[in-house]
């Protein structure tokens, strides 16, 4: 797990680095001007959260990372890092996580295609999933 977190974290401080380099464009990777960027930033976030149940009990420690760029090489389409990361939350194992990598192609207005792998320490491997997505409130 460790390498699997500091992988998670090189690629986030990354994203975050090119993100804010390419901040007044909204752009990571730049183009020519009479061409679309490469990669627009939706959301890049670090987050770090204590746990507590309902009866106010610690339940440890979570450090989320969530990145969601959109790229156009030829076509547009979105790729989605989402891990969190847990120290003491479980009550059988001092360390957990759960990664969620996506992509999403958009096809028309609200409507995308999207394939997910999913890696977690509640899974014997690997999952994937393939489906549509409806995006209620998508920005114009």
């Amino acid at each position: 797990m460790r390498s699997v977190l500091f992988m998670c974290l090189g690629v986030a401080t990354l994203l975050f680095y090119s993100a804010a380099l390419g901040s007044d464009q909204k752009t990571l990777i730049g183009a020519p001007a009479n061409k679309p960027p490469l990669v627009t930033p939706i959301t890049n976030e670090i987050s770090l959260y204590k746990n507590a149940d309902d009866d106010g009990r610690a339940r440890g420690t979570t450090l989320q990372i969530i990145s969601i760029n959109e790229f156009h090489l030829g076509t547009d389409f979105i790729v989605e890092f989402t891990g969190d990361f847990n120290w003491e939350l479980d009550l059988y194992e001092d360390r957990d996580y759960y990664i969620e990598l996506s992509l999403v192609k958009p096809v028309y207005k609200s409507l995308s295609i999207n394939y997910q792998r999913i890696y977690g320490t509640f899974a014997n491997g690997p999952i994937n999933q393939f489906g549509l997505r409806l995006s209620l409130f998508r920005g114009a």
